[in-house]
């Protein structure tokens, strides 16, 4: 009886991972995981979607769509990003703000299955907006979020039917909603702050609560290893936020985390088609995949870039393609 016992909690624990791993696909679920809701909770997350929702000028409709696909019945597609959009940067940049972080989901709910796609920051890609070749995060820096939906569409070949571009300070703010998350920090080291004041965040090597500007220097830093380990610091803390969001049942909590939000998210989708992500995440036996896109460094006029494997990207193309239930199109033509 000990051993079934033990056993069923592994079960359970298991499928509760794996629906806190698929939370974290997009941080716009953090509007529904709460156990109910309350009429000042939906209020606010109206509120939110009145100052977050921003259609992408092609329309609801990719091209590569024939139809509009529903969130509630089909399979879609969702594209995250994530920016630095900070007054340093502004000073820096303007509005041309680069994508520090590229995540393409493809959603497949006839067999309950998730495509999680990372697309490397400084891939050398067809970028439509300039008309020629360029690192992947440069789209945005061009042509706002319609550039970056146009260049992944371009290179992957499949329809981006929805966007959801979260900047630093959401991120921030949503961890110390929390009241921090805990996090075992695979190492020691020193990182700028949001305000990029040099050595402000210090963290040492092991398990501790992190504020959110700790949490940032973790997932933000770049000089201590590689990109791929980069993205695993990432996924780590956001597992950490899930964990943390769905360990408590107060709404003020949540109304806080909808408050942390705020102007700091801009998205296509509606109330509506989240409610669609939560039921979707809350089922058991959800099918996740994590895809990683290969390649190798290249320098071109002393300027670092990833070069993407063509065969291996001709076989996520084909996945993805798959999975979204599509006939095989014809690739975008990429610029030499």
């Amino acid at each position: 009886m000990v051993k079934n016992n033990q056993t069923q909690n592994l079960k359970r624990k298991r499928k509760s991972k794996r629906r806190i791993v698929f939370l974290l696909i997009p941080i716009l679920v953090l509007l529904f995981v709460s156990t109910g809701y309350s009429v000042d909770l939906y209020r606010k997350a109206a509120m939110l979607e009145e100052k977050s929702h921003q259609e992408l000028q092609r329309g609801t409709i990719s091209p590569k769509r024939v139809e509009k696909k529903d969130a509630l019945a089909d399979s879609f597609s969702v594209l995250l990003m994530g920016v630095d959009d900070s007054e340093q940067r502004h000073k820096q940049y303007g509005e041309a703000i680069r994508t520090d972080a590229l995540l393409l989901a493809t959603f497949n709910k006839k067999d309950r299955s998730v495509k999680l796609l990372s697309i490397p920051r400084d891939s050398y890609v067809y970028v439509p907006v300039e008309q020629k070749k360029d690192k992947i995060n440069h789209a945005h820096a061009f042509g706002g979020v319609d550039a970056a939906v146009e260049t992944v569409e371009g290179l992957l070949d499949v329809p981006v039917d929805y966007y959801v571009k979260v900047n630093f300070t959401a991120f921030m703010e949503i961890v110390d909603a929390l009241g921090g998350v805990e996090v075992d920090v695979p190492i020691t080291f020193t990182e700028q702050d949001s305000k990029d004041r040099p050595r402000a965040i210090k963290l040492k090597k092991g398990l501790q609560t992190l504020n959110g500007e700790e949490a940032l220097a973790l997932v933000r830093t770049r000089k201590i290893d590689s990109d791929m380990e980069r993205g695993k610091r990432q996924q780590l803390v956001l597992e950490a936020i899930f964990h943390k969001t769905l360990s408590f049942g107060s709404v003020t909590k949540y109304g806080a985390l909808l408050e942390a939000l705020g102007d700091n998210v801009k998205t296509n989708l509606r109330l509506s088609d989240l409610e669609a992500f939560y039921h979707f995440a809350k089922g058991s036996s959800v099918n996740i995949e994590k895809l990683q896109l290969k390649g190798s460094s290249m320098y071109k006029n002393n300027i670092y870039y990833y070069k993407l494997d063509e065969q291996d990207l001709a076989e996520i193309r084909k996945t993805l393609q798959e999975h979204l239930g599509l006939a095989k199109s014809s690739t975008l033509p990429q610029a030499s």
